[in-house]
């Protein structure tokens, strides 16, 4: 009874669905287009396949205390690199109009080669049939893309978002790692709130 009529509760349930919604629309979107990008016999496609692993090999914790150094105020490299812009002592996860940003970058980084991995290796596996179909009846580029493509692949970008909406919705080591949910409760989802309950 005491949970339900917590505000600090109900404030957890709405963080921790637009921030699952908001993580996966972005990873989808742009996991998408690094594996149609990657899905040619370039040799930047070659180079950068392998790089595409390296996010997904390091922990999330991890992952977070790199990045938490990198956007440091006193030593970031990345303040640094915003001055050059005339942008000093960017808040990053200090300040609540910039902390769900400052955590979607973080998850972005992690996760979006999992969406590019999945939606790359559907890529590869999809029927040649169809598509040779198209070119000898001479169909567009998006013709193709719209109508074969995508209704094709559709299976392997569900399969990839209901890993990834699972995954988000029990987030807890990025959001922890960076915020501890704040500043305030700005960032306090289910699994940071039950964390800071049961202490």
């Amino acid at each position: 009874a005491r949970i339900l009529t917590s505000s600090t509760f109900w404030n957890s349930v709405r963080v921790t669905f637009s921030y699952a919604f908001l993580a996966v629309t972005i990873e989808t979107i742009l996991g998408v287009i690094i594996a149609f990008l990657l899905n040619t016999e370039t040799l930047m496609a070659k180079i950068f396949k392998p790089f595409l692993l390296m996010p997904l090999m390091i922990a999330p914790l991890i992952s977070t205390l790199i990045w938490r150094l990198m956007m440091s105020p006193e030593f970031g490299v990345l303040n640094y690199f915003l001055s050059f812009f005339g942008q000093r002592n960017f808040p990053w996860a200090t300040s609540p109009d910039t902390a769900l940003f400052t955590v979607l970058l973080v998850e972005e980084w992690t996760f979006t080669p999992f969406i590019a991995l999945l939606v790359l290796a559907g890529l590869k596996a999809l029927p040649r049939e169809p598509f040779e179909a198209a070119l000898v009846d001479g169909s567009s580029k998006w013709f193709t893309l719209r109508n074969i493509t995508f209704p094709l692949l559709t299976p392997y970008i569900a399969i990839a978002v209901i890993f990834r909406l699972i995954d988000s919705l029990r987030q807890f080591d990025i959001v922890f790692g960076m915020t501890k949910g704040g500043p305030g409760d700005t960032l306090m989802n289910f699994q940071v709130y039950g964390y800071t309950s049961t202490f």
